[in-house]
């Protein structure tokens, strides 16, 4: 155990009345007679004896593909092409996934040619639809992640729903993650979902829900390892970067995605590139702080196009950036360029925040420009 780091045993309150939601909730859906397959979504007329090699090759697949799926669920040597039939048509008759795409789902995940319709895929597709809002959303989060659909709704699911929603995860955004990112479910709550929220709460994220709060706004943050990822780019932030706790903290708030890079690769080359164009320690720190993504844009197409245009047509310094990091973020065409066309032709002396820190309709007021004379700007 690290010595710099609490000995914290978060106890996630897996609480009863919230997994028996879950369960009462999914399991009135899965205990329906379903109506989900009629008439049309029958099974091929062929005896139960027929080859699942059949099935395959009238699907279009080559026997290398054929090979390679059977290499990785010994299952389909057992199954039948009217089981495996069913399940193809139930996926796009009713789920909706386009034909061309069947192909790649099952190539990923062969062993949904061999579950049970009414016990395994019915259930679990009929809960990700309670928890989405968009008819496209399981079918996308299938296409997404076809192991979703292997997955149990009672062993995975349900419990996966309890520990996110005991972290803060309001109910209504519980299906927003899990669709977003369905790889989700494939993880273990013991060996790495915990793992990863004690790691954020030893960086002072354990209060109000904050933890829940992170993960709704990036769920791929769940996928990274702690000791290999987030560990070594928060001592990044810390040690190379410099900013404190509480900076840190912000960063993993507001822009999780940060923290989710690798440091070899993105942030230390980011953090080289704006020591070579002058910024010192502190000003780099700063602005790290006032806007983190600055440490993950392209250095070519983001970066260097805005410091060339800042130094070299507008003239100004790199203090004045330094004291405004949201110059970074917007768009160089569409904004930047365009304001700064009209505030030169107007001989208007502003700061780069005065300039840019306010919506279009403000910013002309601000300045007195006419629609007619901004609209002559931007063409």
């Amino acid at each position: 155990e690290r010595k710099d780091e609490p000995n914290l045993r978060i106890s996630f309150k897996l609480q009863a009345s919230s997994l028996n939601h879950f369960y009462s909730h999914f399991n009135w859906i899965g205990g329906r007679k379903s109506h989900c397959c009629p008439s049309g979504v029958a099974s091929m007329e062929v005896t139960n004896s027929s080859s699942i090699m059949w099935f395959f090759r009238e699907k279009g697949f080559d026997e290398p593909s054929i090979d390679k799926m059977l290499r990785k669920c010994k299952q389909l040597e057992k199954a039948q092409s009217d089981v495996a039939s069913e399940n193809w048509d139930y996926l796009r008759n009713m789920v909706g996934i386009q034909e061309r795409k069947l192909p790649y789902i099952v190539s990923r995940c062969p062993k949904i040619l061999t579950l049970r319709l009414e016990e395994r895929l019915i259930p679990m597709v009929e809960c990700l639809s309670t928890l989405g809002r968009k008819p496209r959303e399981v079918a996308s989060a299938i296409t997404k992640f076809p192991p979703i659909l292997s997955h149990s709704v009672e062993e995975k699911l349900c419990p996966l729903l309890a520990f996110f929603q005991a972290l803060g995860v309001p109910e209504t955004q519980l299906g927003k993650m899990l669709l977003f990112n369905p790889r989700l479910i494939s993880y273990s709550i013991d060996t790495k979902l915990t793992l990863i929220v004690s790691f954020l709460a030893s960086l002072g994220l354990d209060q109000d829900g904050m933890i829940g709060k992170v993960l709704v706004k990036h769920p791929f943050l769940m996928g990274y390892s702690v000791e290999k990822r987030l560990r070594p780019t928060t001592e990044f932030l810390k040690s190379s970067v410099g900013l404190t706790q509480d900076g840190i903290q912000s960063v993993v708030m507001n822009f999780p995605q940060v923290v989710c890079r690798d440091v070899n690769k993105i942030l230390k080359p980011n953090h080289d590139y704006l020591k070579e164009c002058g910024f010192v320690d502190g000003q780099i720190a700063t602005m790290v702080a006032g806007y983190p993504p600055i440490l993950i844009k392209s250095i070519k197409n983001s970066l260097e196009p805005r410091i060339r245009f800042l130094v070299e047509v507008m003239g100004r310094g790199m203090d004045e950036v330094a004291s405004y990091p949201d110059f970074f973020q917007h768009g160089l065409k569409k904004k930047v360029e365009s304001r700064y066309k009209l505030v030169k032709e107007n001989n208007i002396d502003c700061s780069l925040r005065e300039m840019l820190d306010c919506n279009t309709k403000k910013f002309h007021e601000k300045f007195g420009f006419s629609e007619a004379t901004a609209s002559s700007a931007s063409f």
